[in-house]
């Protein structure tokens, strides 16, 4: 039997073989996710409020249905962490904002009830900045997340307590979701997979604008397997999201095995448009000289987006301005000065930027395509800069040029959410600073199981390199930082009583039985 410390460090794929082959029991688990929560959440601040009486009232019927031979689905008996954008029933579900911070939905959305459905088990919420506005996990209720490699610096954003929980092996599975980037910049930096499917892969009921296809939900994990087994358990076609479609879900836990040596690879450090610091060039190049190897073509490719910061400026604005309108009518300071900026842009719009950018939108997938025409995949930096302290807001500067608005220097992904690509961020060793580096990896046009594929076989190659493999946080030498990470909180009130505190790690809102 795996000690404890052992068993939370299995990948999410190997638990659920062991707990289908009775060798692990999900009430063992839980326990020992539990026990992982609260010795190293007090230095990370990734997981908020927590339902864990309700959690192990689950894991006993879980581990019952094994023992009786019951069907046991895709995800039986894993604890997970939902990252706080997500309704969950009856557990406190705040969006990072005051607005919401007595917040308990009545019913999970679609995403959640799918993953519950295939056996997870919801433990907690994960942290997000304010409406998942942002890059850098801080907001008024819960405080910032973390970096696991420095509790110091930023775990990225939104997602980025469910990549913090990930990469210090609190929960086996987390979910996320991305506009500009969400999903894949906090897993490059905390040295996890984020994977941003197409548009209506997996159902997203709460977006505002339904037909919008900037915002997606989408896997996390420790590796790439891992993050097509949460995809399988959540795709596929839903009322509640327009964009969706009907799609054979179990055909992606095993993505095509691919022959690297075959493949036309393209890369590029800023797509024409983007700004990086020198050092992240430097460290890009280096990683493409040590795998351009395995490709049968690994060369640079030029890009020319058109107007790819103004058309993301008027799309993400919309968006907000959708969700955010009433809030700011009512009272502009109830919201931060992210969600308040991104408000103010889209009110000063008007209805020819709208179609501007609608328009804009079409002729970047079209760019996009004709760049890609002759490789299979483009490789990117996912990150224009290392971790950077969470006590700064957004970077505002990047190789001596001042960025125009607080997500500017998210434009190595967004660029890519605007072309509705699908795209993975791969753990690829470390930077200039000793912290995670991520790979950015976008396919072709609903090319999903490519990607995923690409990115099993990078991941392979990568485990026998020093220089590519992941990296992993010296867990038992974390310590408390200053300021502290809730030091920015205030306590939200119990919706039935008196919040509890776990480990020291700021408030725990319990769910019940």
């Amino acid at each position: 039997m795996a000690s404890r410390k052992e068993l939370v460090a299995l990948s999410a794929v190997e638990l659920r073989r062991l707990i289908e082959a009775r060798q692990v029991s999900p009430v063992e688990l839980l326990e020992a996710c539990i026990e992982r929560i609260e010795a190293v959440n007090p230095f990370v601040n990734a997981v908020t409020a927590t339902c864990f009486e309700r959690a192990r009232a689950e894991a006993k019927a879980a581990e019952r249905a094994v023992m009786q031979g019951r069907p046991l689905g895709l995800l039986h008996g894993l604890p997970m962490g939902v990252k706080d954008l997500e309704a969950t029933e009856g557990l406190l579900t705040t969006l990072g904002s005051a607005l919401y911070r007595d917040h308990v939905p009545a019913a999970d959305n679609v995403l959640v009830a799918r993953l519950r459905a295939a056996g997870a088990i919801v433990v907690g919420k994960t942290n997000v900045p304010e409406l998942g506005a942002g890059a850098n996990t801080r907001n008024a209720v819960w405080g910032a997340t973390g970096n696991p490699f420095d509790p110091r610096l930023n775990a990225g954003g939104s997602s980025g307590g469910s990549a913090a929980a990930l990469a210090c092996d609190m929960l086996p599975v987390c979910t996320g979701s991305d506009t500009g980037g969400s999903l894949r910049i906090p897993a490059a930096l905390c040295g996890v997979v984020g994977f941003r499917p197409s548009p209506g892969l997996v159902p997203s009921s709460r977006k505002p604008l339904g037909w919008t296809p900037i915002s997606v939900v989408g896997p996390m994990g420790r590796t790439v397997a891992d993050t097509c087994q949460q995809l399988a358990a959540s795709a596929g076609a839903a009322v509640g999201d327009p964009l969706s479609y009907p799609v054979d879900a179990a055909g992606f836990l095993n993505p095509p095995a691919l022959d690297l040596g075959a493949l036309r690879v393209g890369w590029t450090e800023d797509f024409g448009a983007c700004d990086v610091d020198p050092l992240i060039r430097e460290t890009f190049g280096r990683k493409v000289r040590a795998m351009s190897h395995l490709f049968r073509i690994c060369e640079k490719v030029e890009f020319d987006l058109g107007e790819v910061h103004r058309c993301f400026d008027v799309l993400r604005a919309e968006a907000f301005v959708a969700a955010t309108r009433d809030a700011y009518a009512r009272d502009p300071a109830s919201l931060g000065p992210n969600t308040r900026a991104n408000y103010e842009i889209g009110a000063a719009m008007s209805l020819l930027d709208s179609a501007w950018a609608q328009a804009e939108q079409t002729r970047i997938l079209a760019r996009f395509n004709a760049t890609m025409a002759g490789y299979d995949v483009i490789l990117a930096p996912t990150t224009p800069l290392s971790p950077f302290p969470w006590t700064t807001l957004h970077a505002d500067t990047i190789a001596g040029k001042p960025q125009a608005n607080y997500y500017r220097w998210l434009a190595l992904t967004y660029v890519v959410t605007l072309a509705t690509l699908p795209a993975l961020s791969l753990p690829c060793g470390v930077d200039h600073a000793g912290m995670p580096f991520g790979l950015q990896i976008v396919g072709h046009f609903r090319a999903d199981h490519h990607v995923l594929g690409v990115a099993a076989a990078l991941e392979q190659a990568f485990a026998g390199s020093d220089e590519l493999r992941r990296p992993r946080p010296a867990l038992d030498r974390l310590q408390a930082v200053e300021p502290a990470l809730t030091s920015i909180v205030s306590a939200p009130p119990h919706p039935g009583g008196s919040p509890t505190t776990a480990g020291g790690a700021g408030h725990r809102i319990s769910a019940g039985a």
